[in-house]
């Protein structure tokens, strides 16, 4: 190497290190926009082919491939603001709301009740609302920065969603020819490089629609469920399952059962046993059911890891960690995989 590509190389590190350190305030919504691309662009490559093909003799064919592209890509910008980015906009304002009352230890839960059960059973003066406040507080500051950092991260959030949005136009226009660059550019052979990509691809895929959109539904079905027995701060609990739900089998059970439970302390026995069943014929059989049939069985990843991801993730982004996270893994899995079997490392 001789001191002109040392210096190239140097150069390329140092102006990297000082673009992540510019959009870093803004990085989770970057790598937001490009998961929402990401699961985007399958509709887009469709529908840009359908305005494409409407517009074909009506203007010229260069003019009618790029302006397909953009009419399709404004259309599920839109499509995504209405059915994805302002309910989402809504859910969080609710689950900001009742986060804030439990961390000030307003639950809405009838702590009373619980805690003489509790000490039926234990012989033990329990503090439930307090461990609620706790826990309440807990999570504020993972994803806020403590109750006082809510109307900073909401400023934050406005701008960060205002620069998503273009992003997301942006990324599905030219993602197929940053694709096309990174492969052109690799330094790794050809082969290599296209198991990397297709691996990185189905990982992806996996992680984002096999685990965590089957841990979002089964959420919220899950959700619909407290809401009809009449669990207060059902967005709140909806989004600790959303969470827990990411563990097969058990894991949203930790919400809805001690919820059952709740009704029956609380003497509402009818609607305690009715949110039992609903959670063992309807809750239970979404995750038995539906991640199998959306995951993709090339995406291998143990539970336990896409939890710690999520973990993980949550606390070193905020809320979009929920999906950062897990992918940030199943990359790494991917690469060791590839590197694995390319290069024939036992």
């Amino acid at each position: 190497m001789n001191r002109g590509q040392s210096f190239l190389l140097l150069l390329i590190g140092s102006v990297t290190v000082l673009t992540i350190f510019i959009i870093s305030p803004f990085i989770e919504y970057v790598i937001a926009s490009a998961i929402l691309a990401y699961v985007l662009y399958p509709f887009h490559a469709r529908l840009s082919r359908r305005f494409r093909t409407v517009l074909a003799g009506r203007v010229r064919e260069s003019m009618s491939h790029r302006l397909g592209n953009m009419l399709s890509a404004l259309f599920l910008i839109l499509s995504s603001i209405v059915a994805v980015i302002l309910p989402l906009a809504y859910i969080s304002w609710v689950f900001v709301r009742d986060l804030t009352a439990i961390a000030r230890g307003n639950t809405g839960i009838d702590v009373a009740a619980i805690e003489t059960e509790l000490a039926a059973l234990t012989g033990e003066q329990i503090e439930v609302g307090e461990m609620l406040a706790t826990a309440g507080q807990v999570l504020a500051n993972t994803l806020f920065g403590g109750v006082g950092g809510i109307v900073t991260t909401a400023i934050r959030a406005s701008v960060g969603l205002s620069l998503a949005v273009f992003l997301v136009y942006y990324t599905l226009l030219d993602g197929p020819a940053f694709i096309g660059w990174l492969r052109q550019t690799s330094p790794l052979p050809s082969n290599v490089t296209s198991d990397l990509v297709d691996r990185v691809d189905a990982m992806t895929r996996g992680v984002v629609i096999g685990h965590i959109v089957v841990a979002l539904l089964q959420a919220l079905v899950a959700g619909l469920g407290l809401w009809a027995a009449g669990i207060p701060n059902v967005v709140f609990w909806t989004f600790v399952m959303a969470v827990l739900a990411l563990v097969p089998l058990v894991g949203a059970f930790f919400v809805w059962g001690p919820a059952a439970a709740y009704l029956v302390a609380i003497d509402e026995v009818a609607a305690g046993a009715l949110l039992a069943v609903y959670g063992v014929l309807v809750i239970a059989m979404v995750d038995n059911y539906a991640r199998p049939i959306v995951i993709d069985q090339q995406a291998h990843l143990n539970p336990a890891v896409i939890l710690l991801g999520v973990f993980g993730g949550i606390y070193s982004v905020g809320f979009t960690g929920l999906f950062v996270g897990p992918i940030v893994i199943g990359v790494l899995a991917a690469t060791l995989e590839t590197f694995r079997e390319d290069y024939d490392v036992i």
